[in-house]
């Protein structure tokens, strides 16, 4: 069923609903006002006839007739009919002859225990009340049929009838409309959605109410956003794409190069050795380019693919100064763990150990690679339920304008192509981190180093 239907058929129910209330509760006290309005008229009556029969000496049967028809002139086809305390019958009047009403027992009885008992017979609307005073103990029975009450609930239920239908038939053509109305922008938003395709990503949605920040403004500009996230996604993975085909391909050209001039003439076993010691340096650097480009892709998706355990960031940070000597004997750690807390709790985050050492292992040697002294020193320190972590050296800075560069796969700056590399440890180190719901920034000052802060919320924040 389309949404504009369903639309028009709540808004539809809901006018019913309050409709069927409104004119239900009309009704309804008019009805009550109509039954209280006759029995205040009938308990008139039967008082005045009590009054009347009690004074017999005045007033006999045959004058309190005439004074009972020549009152209450809006009711019509009335009965007044007295009992006395055994129940006979001792006085009728009524507007048409033979025209009586039929009691019963329960009915007097009822009576003379309530003072009044309400009860409708066949038209007419009738009352029992008992009368008493000094010499009388009457039960009056008065009944008329209500004609003017019963017109005016009549026209009463006329009126409301067609209110209610015509109000149904308005709600159903403005529910209609107003639905229309109502996604007419959705319609607009989800035809241009159709229009964007991934050769024309830089288009944008159009607010539908302009600057009215309502609920479309909110839809579109959420749509909006997630066009800004997929664009910058296959840029970075074009240029990634572009890069890495280049990084793989300089050194299979290279070792293709030199296994085609190896195999152009007869070489000596020192020539050979040669270019076999050649071809493997290169196959090396590709295989590290292999393994570096594997676990960027397995840091680019989701934590929910990982295995998650408790881990103690210190005891990471102290495999680092061996493993960075293993792999550089030239370069070297300082460990500061000056502000550790007292709590052994504090120190422990939710990760993948081997990929945050790793995503840590890349930016201290990155560190100690480009420090003039290939040293580095890490500190350590819990700051409200947050691990900081820091990595100084001491090399030729970073420019501002790089700062944020030096973080995207393949960049190296102008000072780094010197420096062995392939420009991916710090883009792997930010991906990893930020799959640890972390960050990393950088501040640097040229000639004098930089300063990396990584930030990881301890265990205890994420529960």
């Amino acid at each position: 069923m389309p949404v504009k239907i369903r639309i028009m058929l709540l808004f539809t129910l809901l006018v019913v609903c309050i409709l069927t209330l409104v004119c239900g509760s009309v009704y309804y006290f008019s009805y009550t006002n109509r039954i209280k309005d006759i029995q205040t008229r009938l308990i008139n009556r039967a008082i005045t006839t009590g009054r009347l029969l009690s004074q017999r000496g005045v007033f006999d049967q045959k004058l309190i007739r005439k004074i009972d028809a020549s009152t209450s002139v809006a009711m019509r086809d009335k009965v007044v009919e007295a009992y006395d305390s055994l129940d006979r019958k001792i006085y009728s009047c009524s507007d048409n002859i033979y025209d009586t009403i039929r009691v019963g027992k329960a009915v007097i009885d009822g009576a003379r225990a309530k003072g009044r008992t309400y009860f409708t017979t066949a038209s007419k609307d009738a009352i029992a009340y008992y009368y008493k005073d000094e010499n009388n103990r009457l039960v009056i029975i008065a009944g008329a049929y209500d004609e003017a009450g019963n017109e005016k609930l009549q026209h009463l239920r006329l009126v409301l009838s067609l209110s209610f239908i015509g109000g149904i038939l308005i709600s159903v053509i403005g529910g209609y409309l107003f639905s229309i109305s109502l996604l007419r922008p959705l319609r607009r938003i989800t035809d241009e959605v159709k229009e964007i395709s991934a050769r024309n990503l830089a288009r944008r949605i159009r607010p539908a109410n302009g600057n009215q920040k309502d609920e479309w403004y909110y839809h579109s500009d959420t749509l909006n956003q997630l066009l800004n996230r997929l664009q910058e996604s296959f840029e970075i993975q074009g240029r990634f794409i572009s890069n890495a085909s280049h990084e793989l391909s300089t050194p299979l050209t290279s070792i293709s190069s030199q296994l085609e001039v190896s195999l152009q003439r007869m070489r000596s076993i020192e020539d050979y050795r040669k270019v076999i010691q050649s071809v493997y340096q290169d196959v090396q650097e590709l295989n590290k380019l292999t393994q570096t480009l594997l676990e960027f892709a397995r840091a680019s998706g989701t934590a929910s693919g990982l295995e998650i355990d408790l881990i103690r960031i210190d005891e990471i940070l102290l495999r680092l100064p061996g493993e960075i000597s293993k792999t550089d004997s030239s370069s070297s750690v300082t460990l500061d763990f000056d502000q550790l807390p007292v709590l052994e709790e504090e120190l422990l985050v939710f990760g993948n150990e081997e990929l945050l050492f790793t995503a840590i292992k890349n930016v201290v040697f990155n560190a100690c690679k480009y420090s003039d002294d290939h040293h580095a020193t890490i500190r350590l320190a819990v700051q409200e339920k947050e691990i900081k972590i820091t990595v100084e050296d001491k090399g030729k800075g970073i420019p501002e304008t790089d700062w944020e560069n030096i973080f995207q796969p393949f960049y190296r700056a102008d000072e780094g192509h010197s420096i062995p590399g392939f420009g991916l440890g710090l883009s792997l180190a930010k991906r990893i981190i930020k799959l640890h719901k972390g960050g990393i920034s950088v501040s640097s000052v040229v000639g004098k180093g930089s300063v990396f802060l990584i930030q990881l919320p301890n265990a205890g924040n994420l529960k």
